[in-house]
């Protein structure tokens, strides 16, 4: 592959990364040369990303972080500079959906878990990771799950719809913010995504099979779908992309 070790020397910071989308990117970024620092708030399925990413011969090291904890998250830079000294690319993956009901039978529990971990998080973990980057003085990428309720409600999930749409106006403030430091700031909006988080979500056969009716590619994305395209946000051939948001979701939403 042309791309393979276009991260070589380079450092990758994936939050979320025990599972579905964020351990796909993890394995990605390794394979394509980057050490990773694969941080998860479940250390046991953290723990198997780290050695399947080893065991194809790349780098990586676990980092345990709870997004909903703001200790943690600074924590997390910090451990990843010990290890590796630098964060050239960073994906903010982690998040939630949240409890699906009514806005009026949303509770403030529910409401405060949602946006510390889907919106919260993200703000803190781009606060760190960009003192990192402009300490190192050589620019970087950053880029941040969304969903495509960023742009429109999702029902029965205000919260998850309230987190994802701040989750863009971050984006977009720090890519401002940042650009003449070199620091390039994308989101990526993923559509359906096989992934075990959204299938617990649908329950059953028939609610997933009425989601795949409505995808006009006829099919639900893959998690490797979501990690090529932060992989290709975060290399050379994004360089001049900053401020964006890249929708993978088979022409759901097609803006």
């Amino acid at each position: 592959m042309a791309d393979v070790g276009v991260f070589s020397g380079k450092v990758a910071l994936v939050t979320g990364a025990s599972s579905g989308i964020g351990r796909a990117t993890a394995e990605l970024f390794a394979a394509r040369g980057a050490a990773v620092a694969v941080a998860a708030r479940n250390l046991e399925r953290g723990a198997e990303t780290v050695e399947r990413i080893r065991a194809a011969g790349g780098t990586a090291e676990l980092i345990p972080a709870d997004m909903e904890q703001p200790d943690q998250i600074e924590a997390m830079v910090v451990r990843t500079l010990e290890l590796f000294g630098r964060i050239d690319c960073a994906f903010n993956n982690a998040g939630m959906t949240g409890r699906d009901a009514l806005f009026h039978e949303q509770s403030i529990e529910d409401w405060n878990e949602v946006i510390a971990t889907n919106l919260t998080s993200v703000f803190l973990c781009m606060k760190h990771e960009i003192v990192a980057m402009l300490n190192a003085g050589c620019g970087g990428a950053i880029v941040n799950n969304c969903s495509g309720a960023g742009v429109m409600a999702a029902p029965g999930l205000p919260h998850y719809t309230a987190a994802k749409h701040g989750v863009l106006g971050l984006t977009k403030a720090a890519a401002k913010d940042y650009a003449a430091h070199g620091i390039r700031v994308n989101a990526v909006c993923p559509g359906f995504i096989d992934t075990p988080q959204l299938n617990a979500f649908l329950g059953d056969d028939a609610t997933r099979a009425a989601v795949v009716a409505g995808i006009p590619a006829g099919a639900m994305g893959t998690a490797e779908d979501i990690a090529k395209a932060v992989a290709f946000l975060c290399s050379p051939d994004g360089a001049y992309i900053s401020g964006d948001t890249m929708f993978i979701d088979g022409a759901v939403m097609c803006r």
